[in-house]
């Protein structure tokens, strides 16, 4: 059921997202365009902020996990979140510059076109749970970057980063560049409605929605970076042992708490066991304690037993259900979820019609790849797509039939921690690109600017009365053209 959006006269605005937003725009219009100095020296003290407090970030999100795997913590967000931060900084300066373009016929030789990236103003950012460093922090090196001031609302799951960041930051950042919130208590839908000049959601589709709703009452543009039901496809040329290696990687990474996760996963038909085994010897070999500290939690209660009452539905269903970690207990208590895989699924289960973002890995069995395509093609369009084939072109049967958000071919997840790649959705997986360059220019105005010259074509060649030269110099551009 989707999330209906909150009609913004019914919303208290919190006093301190109002001043905050006030005191940015204010310090906007006294310094609409800070120089590339200005903004370096931004990217700098997010580096710092960083650098200067790692230990004390991951141990924050730790907490709101329960148990957040350290090593995740610190490849998944805190090491890409410094590359990302010194990808900005290295391509700043050509970023900024003014692009040339081609001046039109009739305006030559003397006008000049240039396009003129120049910032938006105050970006705010909405940040979901699962990866809440990079993806606050992350957008705040394209934003700051492109000139921006930004307020950033975090997860009511996390809790304890957002304390942390909220004093921390202004140790390295004035309020009226930077600020950060806590969610909870009802205050989410009141950010949303804060009339600001961009607005980057990662979550939901639902909640999604009811953001882009409150958005387009103040005409707020915005990049919502959703979810949705990613597929793999194993081709039959692929080595299945290879395959289950980099697919239970990534489905065991955070124990499948992301967006762009395999969601399903379809082998060729009567694979169903071998593939079984090589997934069980994996997590037996890579996870000798499920209860151990690189096997993260799930985030919280409500989550868990969402992802119980998913196999509880498929197993009354019908499915056969393989439990992964069969001869170990998980703590119940720390939120430990042992990883499933499910087979024999039926349109009406769970599993087949929600995002599941857990270690729960739904397979289901094909002959030809035009059934794989039909199937997802049948279904909302994925954030992501993770062809397995070294068949060139059945990987361009894949990446030719199938929209999705983005791909990685043979491996998944990836594409992501691309820097130089775009990332976002399409259709209900998301609107809108950041990283990187695109990034960049997300969160800047590309402002087209004409410069006339000393005199003007125009005007001297088409002044009314237009019968007579202004008919006969349009009649041969027109036949130019022709």
């Amino acid at each position: 059921m989707n999330a209906r959006a909150p009609d913004p006269t019914q919303i208290a605005m919190p006093a301190e997202f109002q001043q905050a937003f006030d005191a940015q725009r204010k310090a906007y219009l006294a310094q609409p365009e800070p120089s590339y100095a200005q903004r370096r020296s931004d990217l700098d003290a997010l580096t710092r902020l960083l650098k200067d407090n790692r230990d004390a970030l991951v141990e924050a999100i730790n907490r709101d996990y329960g148990n957040r795997s350290t090593f995740e913590t610190l490849f998944a967000e805190y090491f890409v979140v410094l590359e990302t931060i010194q990808d900005t900084a290295r391509n700043l300066r050509k970023w900024m510059k003014p692009q040339r373009r081609h001046v039109d016929l009739i305006t030559y030789p003397l006008a000049r076109n240039r396009v003129i990236p120049q910032p938006l103003g105050v970006v705010g950012v909405i940040v979901p749970w699962n990866f809440p460093l990079f993806l606050s922090i992350s957008p705040l090196a394209a934003i700051l970057g492109a000139g921006n001031r930004a307020m950033v609302k975090m997860s009511e799951n996390s809790r304890h980063l957002a304390e942390l960041l909220i004093q921390l930051s202004p140790k390295y950042f004035p309020a009226d560049k930077l600020r950060f919130f806590e969610d909870g208590g009802g205050r989410g839908p009141a950010f949303s409605t804060l009339p600001f000049d961009h607005l980057l959601f990662t979550g939901s589709g639902a909640t999604g929605r009811a953001v882009m709703a409150s958005a387009a009452r103040n005409l707020t543009p915005v990049t919502l970076e959703l979810g949705g039901k990613a597929p793999a496809v194993i081709a039959p040329d692929f080595s299945l042992e290879t395959a289950a290696e980099r697919v239970m990687w990534v489905k065991m990474f955070n124990a499948g708490q992301i967006c762009t996760n395999i969601d399903y996963l379809f082998i060729p038909e009567g694979k169903e066991e071998e593939f079984t085994a090589h997934c069980k010897r994996l997590f037996a070999q890579r996870f000798p304690d499920v209860n151990g500290p690189d096997y993260t939690s799930i985030i919280d209660e409500r989550a868990y037993q969402r992802l119980e009452s998913h196999l509880e539905d498929a197993r009354a269903k019908g499915a056969r259900i393989v439990n992964l970690a069969e001869n170990q207990t998980p703590d119940r208590q720390a939120r430990k979820f042992a990883p499933h895989l499910v087979f024999n699924l039926t349109p009406d289960m769970d599993l087949s019609t929600r995002e599941i973002f857990g270690p729960i890995l739904p397979v289901r069995t094909y002959r030809h790849e035009r059934e794989v395509a039909d199937y997802i093609n049948s279904h909302d369009r994925p954030l992501a797509l993770y062809p397995f084939t070294h068949d060139k072109s059945l990987q361009q049967f894949y990446i030719s039939n199938v929209m999705s958000g983005g791909v990685s071919v043979n491996e998944a997840l990836l594409h992501v921690g691309q820097h130089d790649l775009p990332f976002g959705g399409v259709g209900p997986s998301g609107m809108g690109h950041y990283h990187s360059r695109e990034g960049f220019n997300t969160f800047s105005k590309l402002r087209p600017v004409f410069y006339q010259g000393p005199f003007s074509p125009i005007q001297m060649m088409f002044q009314p009365p237009y019968k007579g030269l202004p008919m006969k110099i349009l009649n041969l551009l027109i036949k130019l053209k022709t």
